[in-house]
């Protein structure tokens, strides 16, 4: 998507602004959509959602200037917005009614492992697209996540939603749900580390795999007609490495816990990320790295935070969550698409790791962000 603003004639500093507007509307938007997702149903605000996503798609495809992009990314962050809480939601409820809801990670990872491994193929396939024409990609993606809407209509409403009374709930009470998560120990400081830092620093590492992709494989005496094409292929490398380890997302719990897992990752992550800046070459296995452990991190995540909340405001909270998200990338992007301008996506990236390091290092020494 990226070579596609490129060759729309968008520098890195629109690439950030779009992804900017996108988080900014993630942000205005998030609390309204899982509200509207406890109030008419999980399956409903997931099909206006990927009805939204669809219609969005085919449009960036047909679209051709930055204001165009600009108004197509509100409307893709509000699809997104529907889907973000209620998916999670929907998952966590339908495990409670057979009372297996401490397997959501395990069974969200396997799900995660599936969608990985079909969509290395769909890499592929994109790829050799993308070097006949950049915008057919994007009109394929859209017929494909059309069929969404309809296997949503196959789908129900978990019975613990069901029995649950949700007519009394007010945007005052589901606010007042928000507060109590939040506040409880160990949850501000959870916010922080994963939310705002972790996910704000692995968000630019996306935005800035297809350039730094580019810069690396040409530096090996790649042709660039064979970029696009070969991008497919390492995106096929890419998914199925998230493939394998989203798959074994229970294993892992069972072997590192919850805990030893995320105080390790900001670390690790952080470290690769400074490390690629030197070794260019690095950058490969680091964007794959980062894929495997960040789709482990986000089942993770919603089983924490699944676990410490009621069924009644589910999906607010999950969107607050994202919603959070959201306003911390701001600044990141917009520093990251300035830096890149002036030295280089690479320069970027490394100065987000170090950030990465600093903030998790000074919220461990405040506050631990899992309990034992």
């Amino acid at each position: 998507m990226y070579l596609f603003f490129l060759a729309q004639g968008l520098d890195f500093t629109q690439i950030a602004v779009l992804e900017a507007i996108y988080n900014v509307t993630t942000l205005l938007g998030e609390i309204p959509t899982g509200y509207i997702g406890d109030r008419v149903g999980r399956r409903n605000s997931l099909l206006i959602g990927t009805a939204l996503i669809s219609l969005t798609l085919l449009g960036i495809g047909l679209s051709g200037s930055f204001w165009a992009l600009a108004a197509l990314y509100v409307c893709w962050s509000m699809g997104y917005n529907f889907r973000s809480g209620s998916e999670d939601a929907w998952l966590y409820d339908t495990l409670t009614d057979g009372l297996s809801e401490d397997q959501f990670a395990h069974v969200r990872g396997r799900g995660e492992s599936v969608a990985l491994a079909i969509g290395a193929g769909a890499a592929i396939i994109g790829g050799y697209l993308g070097s006949i024409d950049l915008s057919y990609p994007w009109f394929v993606a859209a017929g494909v996540t059309a069929l969404g809407a309809f296997v949503l209509l196959t789908i129900d409403d978990p019975e613990t939603y069901e029995r649950t009374d949700t007519t009394d709930l007010s945007l005052r009470r589901t606010l007042s749900i928000i507060r109590q998560t939040v506040s409880q120990h160990n949850m501000r400081a959870f916010v922080l580390y994963y939310y705002v830092l972790y996910a704000a620093v692995t968000y630019l590492v996306f935005v800035f795999l297809q350039p730094i992709f580019e810069t690396v494989v040409l530096d090996f005496g790649v042709s660039e007609s064979q970029v696009k094409s070969l991008l497919g292929w390492f995106y096929a490398a890419y998914s199925l490495f998230g493939a394998g380890l989203s798959y074994y997302t229970g294993a892992i719990r069972a072997r590192l816990g919850l805990r030893t897992w995320f105080l390790w990752l900001p670390f690790i992550v952080g470290g690769t990320l400074v490390g690629m800046y030197f070794v260019p070459v690095l950058a490969l296995p680091t964007f794959l790295l980062i894929r495997g452990l960040s789709d482990v991190t986000r089942s993770f995540a919603g089983q924490y935070v699944n676990d410490r909340i009621e069924t009644i405001g589910r999906a607010t909270v999950l969107s607050a969550m994202a919603m959070v998200s959201g306003l911390a990338v701001v600044p990141f992007q917009l520093g990251s698409g300035i830096i890149s301008d002036v030295v280089s996506p690479l320069f970027a990236l490394a100065v987000a790791g170090v950030v990465l390091i600093v903030g998790s290092t000074g919220i461990l020494l405040w506050e631990t962000p899992i309990e034992r």
